[in-house]
């Protein structure tokens, strides 16, 4: 039976690069998406765009396109990758200077535009759902819709080899190679919500093969060290199969795909994506091999709206940390906490934007009872202030205490950075204009 290979060589930006060229080496894939784009990242890009033209695409983007291209090119494996961010169109370039570089001729990449609707929204005004409040009420960095299938299909029908898109849902990189492949309809609701389904599954990458799973108790992984990516056999009818790259360590099973069914999903009947409101209530799971699981069920009905994410900038936060070992470090680690918050009260910041804990005592569940006393702990304390120098002074107090602060100190880590907000709409698919530009790399 004929089938369709997709891997997914990046969950985000930041992921191995070194998991992705192992995955195209032996995954004998059609098909490798990198998503690398989240709600903070993309308002960062843009931020890096309006300082620099060329700038404002994904992190890493160069590097991941030295270590795969010429690989993909040589394997016929396709890239479809959202790192193209706030700037498709400078990734692409990025892409032909590579490809040049490494002497790769015939080199075909598509962008695809449209999910920057700063104007669009501008014009349309929605409302905001956090808030309440008009769009247009507030000031604000950038806005990008989630585009999806529909607006990928003319770059995968031109036959280029890499596509670059701006904000598409995630798992739209995936469905929209199902969809071209298999000449589903855009009003095939059974076979794309099952293809919503696998697209979901890949979209974060090792976390259905074992990262964010294992526990080291119940849930073991082997050789969580070299853990694989995941790759989807997607069959005509929409059903699939999960496995990972032959010889990696890591897990595929029914458990890991039960979990990466339910990643941020609020309710599965209702899983809304550009393309569909996807149904993943009667998804079933069958581990047909080892490491291998055969993935059926999913409906989806039809969604008439972008989503659209709004950022702007929001204060700044300052934050600082520092060590204490020993005798009495938890009496010390007090004092110097108590010292701070009130210092920062006294320079004007209110209580309610400041939060300080003990990193080894009660950072992440607050005070238990019963607990051994540590030997060491981390003061760490986090503000938030409308100007910088204000955030800067969080991390200054926390320094001082070297000299003015109890005795025995370790090292001191201080940090001060723009706080980014992102705020959700939506905005009527009419008012969205997408395009397909393709460059083709010559010789020199």
């Amino acid at each position: 039976m004929r089938s369709i290979r997709i891997g997914t060589g990046a969950g985000y930006s930041g992921d191995r690069i070194d998991a992705a060229v192992k995955l195209v080496e032996r995954g004998n894939l059609d098909y490798l998406v990198l998503e690398g784009l989240a709600e903070r990242t993309t308002a960062l890009a843009h931020l890096e765009k309006r300082e620099d033209p060329e700038k404002g695409y994904g992190q890493f983007f160069e590097a991941r396109m030295y270590a795969l291209l010429a690989l993909c090119k040589r394997k016929n494996v396709r890239i479809v990758t959202n790192l193209g961010a706030a700037n498709p169109q400078a990734a692409a370039r990025v892409v032909v200077r590579v490809a040049r570089d490494l002497e790769i001729n015939g080199l075909r990449v598509a962008t695809v535009l449209g999910a920057d609707v700063a104007s669009s929204i501008a014009k349309e005004d929605p409302h905001i759902w956090e808030t309440g409040e008009p769009v247009t009420r507030s000031d604000w960095i950038s806005a990008d819709a989630y585009l999806g299938v529909e607006e990928m299909l003319p770059a995968l029908a031109a036959g280029v080899d890499v596509i670059i898109t701006g904000r598409v849902a995630d798992p739209s990189l995936f469905l929209a190679p199902m969809v071209y492949e298999w000449g589903w309809s855009l009003t095939d609701w059974d076979r794309l919500g099952k293809g919503t389904v696998l697209a979901h599954l890949l979209e974060c990458g090792a976390q259905v093969t074992g990262g964010y799973f294992a526990d080291g108790q119940k849930k073991r992984v082997d050789d969580l060290l070299h853990v694989g990516m995941p790759i989807v056999e997607v069959f005509k009818n929409g059903e699939g199969i999960i496995s990972k790259t032959p010889g990696s360590g890591g897990v595929v099973s029914v458990q890991t795909c039960k979990e990466q069914l339910l990643y941020e999903v609020m309710d599965p009947s209702t899983y809304i994506t550009p393309d569909v409101v996807a149904d993943f209530s009667n998804v079933q799971f069958q581990e047909v091999e080892q490491n291998c699981v055969h993935v059926t069920g999913g409906v989806a009905r039809p969604d008439g709206q972008f989503q659209s994410d709004t950022w702007r900038q929001s204060r700044f936060i300052g934050e600082g940390f520092i060590a204490y070992a020993g005798h009495g470090a938890i009496e010390r680690a007090q004092m110097a906490q108590a010292i701070v918050e009130q210092r920062l009260k006294d320079a004007g910041i209110a209580s309610q934007d400041m939060k300080s804990d003990l990193v080894g005592m009660n950072a992440l569940h607050g005070d238990a009872a019963g607990r051994p006393e540590p030997y060491e702990v981390m003061f760490r304390i986090a503000a938030r202030a409308e100007g910088r120098s204000m955030a800067d002074r969080v991390g200054e107090e926390v320094e001082s205490l070297w000299l003015n602060g109890p005795g025995g100190p370790g090292g001191v880590r201080k940090y001060t950075r723009p706080v980014i907000a992102a705020y959700s709409t939506t905005i009527r698919r009419s008012a969205v204009k997408s395009n397909v530009n393709i460059v083709e790399v010559d010789e020199r």
